[in-house]
């Protein structure tokens, strides 16, 4: 296993993530600061386009570097398939971050890039169809894992670390090349995406990196030895990403939302509802998958009896159930349309509607009558040759003071 071929294939990751992100970041800014003079940078629009492109930078050359260097060993074809799938994945991503596209179109290039890997993974036709359906579907639970900073470079370092495992007990170099410098990569760019994050990682670095660990963990699969348990520890190592996808679709289902939407509903909404800080959800979340991918890589090892991977898919639905019961969706707005006041004969005066029943409300208020207007005057009429005096102050007839005057 060419150990040090893998070890410089990581700093190289590393070393160039972190490099780009920090000049994605100041380009950023810059960018901000000029459309924004005199007010705070404004980082939601750049940032989030280029931010996944600096891990897609990183781990791609150096994987390529360490392919035409002898690092991927006997598995350089399947390797090269795994690259080129993914580059066409995060191309896919770039372009739905500066114009989103359907999802019937990334379905499509998402199951193309995994044909193509399993493909010239040389993998048997059955094998094939279930590598690209795990492939898709853990790539898209991944994706969905960007809703916070932090949560998507923490739950990927810690998966990919669990994968580069998985891979070493076999001895397998190439295998263990592309978790290696997603690992790396990943770490570099965390160093940026944690809260406060100064770039995201956007659909490019999303979907790149759940393909590049889907991939990874089907290669490993097809190519683990048989003693081994890989069918049910490989699978544990998404637990997070699929526990997230699945309190999603359920909870969709039952508010009767659609499933496609975007509705503020993942693990990390439904987190910070609890109070917990953005940091601190990364942290659970990081902790949710290192027991994951802890278990599943002892079971692996054969050091666990296969059925203790059953202890985190089971928690993890415990954890999904008591999710639900935390409100996910707020109410619409009062309009102004449902502001009015029903007719009449609906509710009765002086009730309150709470729910579905009727309760006494307080008296109304009786106006109070109004008073009548002021009627002005008549002008004052005297006997002919006689001054016209006008009214005084307490209404008394003009006609008697001018009487008395005389």
């Amino acid at each position: 296993m060419n150990v040090l071929g893998i070890i410089a294939s990581g700093a190289a990751a590393l070393f160039i993530t972190v490099v780009l992100a920090k000049g994605v970041r100041r380009t950023a800014l810059r960018a901000g600061a000029a459309h924004e003079p005199g007010a705070r940078p404004s980082r939601a629009g750049v940032v989030r386009r280029l931010g996944g492109t600096t891990v897609v930078l990183g781990v791609g050359a150096a994987a390529a570097a360490g392919t035409e260097l002898g690092a991927a060993g006997g598995s350089g074809r399947a390797v090269t398939g795994l690259l080129a799938g993914a580059a066409i994945v995060a191309a896919l991503g770039l372009v739905h971050d500066v114009r989103p596209l359907g999802v019937p179109l990334r379905a499509a290039v998402q199951t193309a890039a995994a044909t193509l890997t399993v493909c010239l993974a040389g993998l048997s036709p059955v094998a094939g169809v279930l590598a690209v359906i795990g492939i898709v579907a853990v790539t898209q639970a991944f994706a969905l894992l960007d809703t916070s900073d932090g949560v998507l470079a923490t739950v990927g370092t810690v998966t990919a670390a669990g994968l580069l495992t998985c891979a070493a007990l076999d001895g397998r170099t190439g295998l263990a090349l592309p978790p290696a410098v997603l690992l790396a990569g990943l770490i570099g760019f965390l160093l940026h995406n944690w809260h406060p994050a100064r770039i995201r990682p956007g659909a490019c670095g999303s979907l790149f990196t759940g393909f590049v660990l889907a991939s990874s963990g089907a290669l490993i699969l097809a190519e683990a030895p048989p003693e081994r348990a890989a069918w049910i520890a490989l699978p544990v190592l998404a637990t997070v990403a699929l526990a997230d996808a699945a309190l999603v679709l359920v909870s969709r289902r039952r508010a009767v939302r659609p499933l496609l939407q975007d509705c503020g509903d993942h693990i990390t909404h439904r987190l910070r509802r609890l109070r917990v800080t953005v940091p601190g959800v990364a942290v659970v979340l990081g902790l949710w998958a290192g027991a994951a991918a802890l278990t599943g890589t002892l079971v692996y090892a054969e050091v666990l009896h296969p059925a203790f991977a059953l202890v985190p898919v089971t928690g993890s639905a415990a954890a999904v159930v008591a999710l639900l019961r935390i409100p996910a969706y707020v109410a619409p707005p009062v309009t102004a349309a449902r502001r009015r006041r029903p007719p009449t004969g609906t509710v009765p005066t002086g009730t309150v509607r709470t729910g579905t029943s009727l309760r006494p409300g307080p008296e109304p208020v009786p106006a109070a009558p109004e008073s009548p207007a002021p009627v002005a005057a008549e002008p004052a009429r005297t006997t002919p040759g006689r001054p016209t005096v006008p009214p005084p102050p307490t209404g008394r007839p003009a006609v008697g003071l001018t009487a008395d005057r005389s």
